[in-house]
C-alpha cells in the first residue's frame, strides 16, 4: 500500500472519525472502502450513460422486433 496525504475539513474529519467508531474500522479503512464505493459508482453511471447514448443513436424499431412475437406466444392447447 502507499501513503497519501489528504486534506479533509474540519467537519468531515469529525465525520469520518465518527463513522469509523461506529463501523469499528480504522480511518484509513473506512476511507479507502469509500472511495472504492464511490468508484464504482462512477463506473456503473459511466456504463449507465454510454447504453443510453447507444439506445438514443439506434432506438428499438417494432417493425424490426415483430419476428420475436412469435416466440412469445405460448402453445396452442
Amino acid at each position: 500500500m502507499e501513503t497519501i496525504q489528504v486534506v479533509l475539513d474540519s467537519k468531515l474529519l469529525r465525520a469520518t472519525e465518527a463513522a469509523a467508531r461506529r463501523t469499528k474500522v480504522n480511518r484509513s479503512a473506512l476511507i479507502r472502502e469509500a472511495l472504492r464505493a464511490h468508484l464504482r459508482q462512477l463506473e456503473i453511471r459511466e456504463l449507465e450513460l454510454r447504453d443510453r447514448k447507444g439506445y438514443e443513436a439506434h432506438p428499438d424499431d417494432a417493425a424490426g422486433l415483430s419476428h420475436w412475437e412469435a416466440e412469445a406466444v405460448g402453445p396452442e392447447e
